[in-house]
């Protein structure tokens, strides 16, 4: 990737591209497309340096770069120059949303931007900004409906977890506490989405669970949840496309649950 000419800016930017790249990735639904669209963010603000606005704080001012590259392309970007059948799918059942919907949906809960500060980097009213995240919630809600392994060694947040997903209409299959548990639970029934913790009871790895699974029984879905989400994405080499912070809010949880239930393959990652 190109680097940022100006030390000023590149000092600004740098600590917020890992979110940007966690909010693209939500977006496209894939860790190649969301990066993909994250440089093309940095690109354009090397190219014309006063896109990044200085009346603006750097967190909104990058977001706001990003949206309207995002909103002028008409389509997630497919970085490896073909999408699956099933990815086709999901990306028709998006174009049938109300448009703007998920972005301000994610913008809001996945990263936390206050309502004000969605209008400006939507560049919309905030009334309107607050319209399409309540669209949001009653489309996705319509939309997305499953079966979910959960994997989490906290009995309380498996607990917590469990209501969330269950509120949304899904159904857990069960709750793993370890990897060999995880495993043996996805052999017993079937799952469209796996959420996950990184770090499990007896030290073994939510991620090497995940990428067993996936090798036996084929891509799906994936939502990880860690307290060091900067780790997971530095933007070299595979690396989730749905991840979530801790501590979470509900809202982030379902939020996230919504949109990948959207996509149907979530690559193997690889630590």
């Amino acid at each position: 990737m190109t680097e940022l000419t100006g030390v000023s800016v590149a000092d600004q930017i740098g600590p917020l591209l890992p979110f940007l790249r966690r909010y693209a990735r939500a977006l496209t639904g894939s860790q190649d497309s969301g990066d993909a669209y994250a440089a093309a963010s940095l690109e354009a603000i090397l190219a014309d340096p006063a896109q990044f606005d200085a009346d603006l704080t750097p967190r909104v001012a990058l977001f706001r770069v990003f949206h309207s590259i995002w909103s002028t392309s008409g389509m997630p970007v497919d970085a490896d120059g073909g999408s699956s059948d099933i990815q086709s799918r999901a990306h028709a059942q998006l174009a049938r949303l109300t448009p703007n919907t998920r972005e301000a949906l994610l913008l809001r809960t996945v990263e936390e931007f206050s309502v004000s500060d969605i209008a400006a980097i939507m560049q919309i009213e905030p009334a309107e900004a607050q319209k399409l995240i309540d669209i949001a919630y009653e489309e996705m809600a319509r939309h997305t409906s499953g079966r979910i392994l959960i994997i989490e060694d906290e009995a309380i947040i498996a607990m917590d977890l469990e209501t969330m997903v269950t509120d949304l209409g899904h159904r857990v299959t069960g709750v793993a506490r370890t990897e060999t548990a995880a495993i043996e639970l996805a052999e017993r029934e079937p799952f469209d989405l796996i959420l996950s913790d990184i770090q499990l009871a007896d030290k073994s790895s939510g991620i090497d669970a995940v990428n067993r699974i996936i090798a036996q029984h084929g891509d799906c879905p994936v939502i990880f949840i860690t307290a060091f989400p900067e780790r997971l994405l530095t933007g070299k080499g595979p690396e989730p496309a749905f991840l979530i912070s801790k501590p979470y809010t509900e809202e982030q949880v379902k939020s996230a649950v919504s949109q990948a239930m959207f996509f149907a393959s979530s690559a193997v990652i690889e630590v």
